[in-house]
């Protein structure tokens, strides 16, 4: 891990109480988790060409819309190394996401997890953790909404 400051800026893609997030391989000395589908922010990029950039470059897709919900600031702990984020979280829209079924999984194609949708109810009760530390609320706003 770095010790510095990483900007990042995740979408959250909900449907029916359900949120498409990311499962990456387990990480030796860490539990289970998920985690919002999204990356680093470039120098001289904008939050949301960066979010629209990552679900193209993770997913192949591209986003109709997307909607600032929070920006949070997330200090967590990974396998005993600290990390810090500064997360602009978006609302997104894309029909081809939309459409993927409940019950199926989907590979990220630049990095070793799977997308697949995920309970809310479950995420809730942190089984599994969904981070950055906050979206889960934030994706339980846009089910309310």
């Amino acid at each position: 891990m770095s010790s510095r400051i990483r900007n990042i800026a995740v979408g959250l893609v909900v449907r029916d109480g359900w949120v498409l997030a990311c499962e990456h391989a387990v990480i030796p000395g860490h539990h289970r988790f998920v985690r919002a589908i999204g990356g680093g922010i470039e120098f001289g990029e904008r939050a949301e060409d960066a979010l629209r950039r990552e679900f193209q470059e993770e997913l192949g897709v591209d986003l109709t819309t997307t909607e600032l919900l929070a920006v949070t600031e997330n200090l967590y702990q990974i396998a005993g190394n600290p990390g810090h984020e500064i997360v602009h979280v978006f609302a997104v829209r894309c029909p081809e996401l939309e459409q993927f079924p409940l019950d199926a999984t989907r590979p990220v194609l630049d990095n070793d997890s799977v997308a697949a949708w995920y309970p809310l109810s479950d995420l809730a009760d942190g089984n599994p953790p969904l981070y950055p530390n906050g979206v889960t609320e934030l994706a339980l706003g846009l089910v309310a909404g």
